[in-house]
């Protein structure tokens, strides 16, 4: 049965009724999810109720908050319901507008997720971030990972999944940064952090001269987690459960070089289980390139 994506008149009645009683709204969501309503779309309608803008739709705001400054652009993202690549249909289960994020199904094949795992188990080493400072790649407490990476275009294995995520993207496949395999054990987690390189720190602009600025960001589900080790979006009340072969996507940078801090995220806890996902973030120019190339 397929996840349910918009909400009956009858629907909005129960949740508003329960509210007005005074359900928390995080049971009234897991009441949903457990009559199969998709999770991200049911926290979305209760959301939306709570400020009397319930979504009938599969695209919706999660919240009615927009970050400060910051201008909504068209998105990247293909519109429609179905994304048609060279080689695969990826179909959008759930958007939000403010921030652009997106749910994805179907982007990656079971198989290519076991070969992407595969092919990664026996090269991992401890995942690194940004040194705010120095801009160099370093170990912190805050990202309990640890991940390999593959260059652009590696193989024909890899230059076919880089060609479709890049188009899923909307991006050219030269913008992007090479894939990250990541794997988290039981306790593995990632604090919530921002992709784009903050501008006040030193070291972003050592990594902005190799492309400029991230915009985009698709994180692809390798595995089914047990429990826990969800994406979670804390500034909009956002969860995305893990799904095998299904993505994340958001973008945080606009045409006038703007940042939108409502893309905080991170990874919850592994609470059983493990957790495999594969990232690609595409930059403002050519990944390698200089501001003056």
């Amino acid at each position: 049965m397929n996840a349910i994506t918009h909400l009956p008149p009858e629907w909005q009645k129960w949740i508003r009724e329960n509210l007005a009683r005074g359900c928390a709204p995080q049971s009234l969501i897991d009441d949903m999810v457990r009559n199969h309503f998709d999770p991200v779309f049911a926290r979305a309608a209760v959301n939306g109720v709570m400020t009397d803008s319930a979504p009938l739709a599969p695209a919706f705001e999660a919240l009615p908050r927009v970050a400060a400054g910051y201008v909504y652009e068209k998105p990247r993202l293909p519109a429609g319901n179905l994304i048609r690549t060279s080689d695969r249909d990826v179909r959008i289960v759930t958007r939000v507008k403010h921030p652009m994020i997106a749910v994805l199904d179907g982007v990656l094949s079971i198989e290519e997720c076991d070969e992407l795992i595969r092919r990664s188990a026996d090269k991992m080493h401890r995942s690194t971030t940004v040194d705010p400072i120095s801009g160099k790649h370093e170990v912190i407490a805050d990202r309990s990972s640890e991940g390999t990476f593959f260059q652009i275009n590696a193989d024909p294995f890899i230059a076919r999944l880089d060609r479709r995520i890049a188009e899923v993207m909307n991006s050219p496949v030269d913008h992007g940064e090479g894939l990250q395999v990541l794997h988290y054990g039981t306790g593995g987690e990632y604090k919530p952090h921002f992709d784009y390189f903050p501008p006040e720190e030193p070291g972003s602009h050592v990594q902005m001269t190799i492309g400029g600025q991230r915009v985009s960001t698709m994180v692809m589900y390798l595995n089914e987690v047990e429990e826990g080790g969800t994406t979670i979006f804390p500034e909009i009340g956002l969860e995305v459960v893990p799904k095998k072969g299904s993505a994340v996507y958001f973008e945080y940078t606009n045409s006038h070089n703007q940042l939108d801090r409502l893309t905080l995220h991170g990874g919850s806890p592994v609470t059983r289980g493990e957790k495999w996902i594969v990232t690609k973030w595409m930059r403002q120019r050519r990944y390698g390139e200089s501001a003056a190339g």
